[in-house]
């Protein structure tokens, strides 16, 4: 009999699974518990403050005269304006802005040089209006366990109804977000009726469409993750932070090693060490990014010290000191771990740059605001030709002369000439006042060309003589001076 050959197969190969792991590890979602204390309190307080300032201030007045509008912060796009209360820049001034944009930047350097990310943690829009709908969250859905036991358990109707009325709030709250924003931009109270009869331009309904988007999402659905992967600032941060910035930081040499408050307390009866952490992890419940702080600086911390806050309460609930978890910096962790008293060196050579920096273009800036004119004056010589010769020997050069008046008013401004003597100025299509003198009307806002002819019998043997433009507003204003050349053979 024949027996059939069995075919030995070949041994499975052993998985695997590392071709297929995940680079990163799933995000897993943060649910911040309530607390109560200092920094809490500076926190709600900034929110309303913030947010007060932000929907209330489009509705601001201030009165500046007639023609002009009475909104106290309004960017006028249809008149190329901008408009703070009492300031009123042009286009043509964006260096203002240019310089407001570089002393915010050394403001966000100096708070990094003092005490971290505490633009993060109490002032960026996002950690905001996360704020915001986080207390919206807990209004409806309770505090940290409740959320955790009602997103884990099944869709009931109540849940359902509890779901809705959340996100129908932050809806609200992003699509009044969006509407606050389009308000700076045209007069409040008539947009607001505008858009309440659907009769505003489309986009404003475009801008607020697209604000209550965003806001919905990275305030609402995306939170820390905005925090932890979208914004550049942390990683700037860390490369401009040094050992003498405070810091929201776990104070290991008191902290560690940690025990239960029953062992804590056998240790130190026997004469042993104990720390005076308990691992309560009341530092990581409370934190909006999910950090622990107790591992060491961390991407994720926006240093808003609600984790001091329930640490705080809970060395109280256990009879130990609190600020186990406190602002300090890295110079006294290591000083503390070798017994030396902590320092603590706010004014350095850095903040005191930044300082200096920021006192020196804000006093620039407020020197350009308080000294500049409402009026102007450019002048552009004609290149084709140069010169002109008269029939009774005279040489005569042209000119354009673009006057401006940033006024509310008309202005009458009359041109004179320097720098050339025995020089006839003649400005063509100019009007005469009662006395026989030429001036140039220009009306409100606006800015207006002239042609302007100046002649001379007895030219320079120079060939370029430096002349300078004066103009003279109405009532003796300021007068504003170009200077130019006047070209001769």
């Amino acid at each position: 009999m024949n027996a059939t050959p069995v075919i030995a197969q070949p041994a499975a190969l052993p998985e695997e699974e590392d071709d297929f792991a995940p680079l990163y590890e799933a995000a897993q979602k943060v649910y911040p518990q309530r607390v109560a204390g200092a920094f809490r309190r500076l926190k709600s307080g900034l929110l309303i403050f913030t947010l007060g300032v932000y929907y209330l201030l489009p509705f601001a007045r201030w009165q500046r005269g007639p023609n002009e509008p009475s909104q106290a912060v309004l960017v006028d796009l249809a008149h190329r304006r901008f408009y703070f209360f009492f300031i009123e820049l042009w286009p043509q001034e964006v260096y203002f802005f240019t310089g407001l944009l570089i002393v915010a930047a050394l403001i966000l350097f100096l708070m990094n040089a003092v005490a971290g990310r505490i633009w993060c943690g109490y002032l960026c829009p996002q950690t905001v209006w996360t704020d915001l709908f986080l207390a919206v969250e807990r209004l409806i859905e309770g505090d940290r366990r409740d959320r955790m036991h009602k997103d884990a358990g099944s869709l009931t109707p109540r849940r359902i109804l509890e779901k809705t009325t959340k996100h129908g709030i932050w809806l609200v709250i992003a699509w009044w977000t969006g509407g606050a924003w389009v308000l700076y931009f045209a007069d409040a109270p008539t947009l607001v009726a505008q858009l309440a009869t659907f009769t505003a331009p489309f986009v404003a309904y475009a801008a607020i469409g697209v604000l209550t988007l965003t806001t919905y999402a990275l305030a609402g659905h995306m939170r820390e993750q905005v925090c932890l992967y979208m914004c550049p600032w942390p990683r700037i941060q860390a490369a401009l932070t040094d050992e003498n910035a405070l810091n929201v930081t776990y104070r290991l040499d008191r902290g560690e090693p940690r025990n239960s408050v029953k062992k804590a307390a056998l240790l130190r009866r026997a004469g042993e060490r104990s720390g005076d952490c308990i691992d309560c992890l009341q530092c990581v419940a409370v934190c909006p990014t999910g950090v622990d702080i107790r591992d060491g600086a961390n991407l994720g911390c926006i240093q808003c010290g609600l984790c001091i806050d329930a640490c705080d309460a809970v060395m109280r609930k256990v009879g130990r000191p609190t600020r186990l978890i406190a602002y300090d910096t890295d110079v006294n962790i290591k000083r503390r771990q070798a017994g030396l008293t902590p320092v603590y060196r706010l004014v350095r050579p850095r903040t005191i740059l930044y300082a200096a920096l920021i006192v020196a273009i804000g006093g620039a800036m407020l020197y350009a605001l308080v000294g500049r004119s409402h009026y102007g004056i450019a002048i552009i010589h004609d290149r084709n030709p140069l010169y002109v010769r008269l029939a009774s020997g005279a040489i005569r050069n042209a000119y354009t002369v673009r006057l401006t008046n940033k006024d509310a008013q008309p202005r009458k401004f009359a041109l004179t000439l320097s720098g050339l003597k025995d020089a006839k100025i003649e400005i063509v299509g100019a009007e005469l006042d009662a006395s026989g003198q030429e001036y140039v009307e220009v009306g409100p806002d606006k800015t207006q060309e002239v042609r302007v002819l100046v002649s001379t019998g007895a030219p320079p043997q120079t060939g370029s003589t430096p002349i300078s433009f004066a103009a003279r507003a109405e009532e003796g204003r300021t007068q504003v001076v170009a200077a130019d050349h006047f070209w001769s053979p």
